[in-house]
């Protein structure tokens, strides 16, 4: 691998910012001053050091963000706040991007990778994989509506959904509200807010809370995010 290409992938910067750390001689390899960037390097075994700090190759990244509302689940946009602003220099990475996305107003979990195979794991129609949303409901909702949400709907636009499990977690008859749990296998658009009006409902509130085996951490706080344990994405490949 070229040494240019080993330090932009390890996020010493971009291809363009760490040319300028080798002309520099601020690179060494095995202890050695490089001053080329078209000096390959062995990416496992060389010893590639930036001021005296060696850099371990790392091919792909993952982060879990819990996301807060008013923030966009793109990778950059000339008006609106985006998820990958809410990194810090250190861990923002040019390639990354959220798997999937979570309306501007909706919170929760969203994990940001640069792995593309792991993208399409969790995307693809044909993995089904489970997403677990939290949401708070103007209305009543029933087990008329259980039973209607786990045979699937015809929402707006007459698209159908498939079967979703629906769980009801509280109920207040006072204020004609409702908590509630949703499991989806799939992810239309805007699919948890049309499901709940397609019954005559309204959703005030929602945030994920699970993708396949992985649930955002209690810990994590609106708006922060943490590198991935390799066990958790374990988790989201459902080994």
């Amino acid at each position: 691998m070229r040494l240019d290409k080993f330090l932009a992938t390890v996020g010493l910067g971009s291809r363009k910012e760490v040319k300028g750390l080798i002309k520099k001689g601020q690179i060494k390899v095995n202890e050695k001053e490089i001053k080329s960037d078209k000096f390959q390097v062995n990416e496992w075994t060389d010893i590639v050091s930036y001021e005296g700090e060696r850099l371990f190759y790392q091919k792909d990244f993952y982060y879990i963000l819990n996301k807060p509302a008013g923030v966009i689940s793109a990778t950059q946009d000339n008006y609106e706040q985006t998820v990958l602003d809410l990194f810090d220099e250190s861990s923002y990475r040019e390639d990354l991007f959220p798997v999937g996305r979570l309306d501007k107003d909706t919170e929760g979990l969203l994990v940001l990778t640069n792995d593309g195979v792991l993208a399409h794991q969790l995307l693809s129609p044909k993995k089904h994989v489970e997403k677990e949303y939290f949401a708070k409901i103007r209305g009543v909702m029933t087990e008329e509506d259980v039973t209607a949400f786990s045979r699937g709907l015809v929402i707006d636009g007459g698209e159908e959904t498939r079967p979703a499990q629906l769980f009801i977690d509280a109920v207040d008859l006072v204020t004609n509200t409702s908590n509630i749990r949703l499991i989806l296998h799939e992810g239309k658009f805007h699919q948890v807010k049309r499901m709940v009006k397609a019954v005559g409902k309204e959703v005030t509130y929602l945030k994920r809370i699970r993708m396949g085996n992985f649930y955002l951490p209690e810990e994590l706080a609106i708006g922060e995010y943490r590198p991935m344990t390799e066990e958790e994405v374990h988790q989201l490949e459902g080994k």
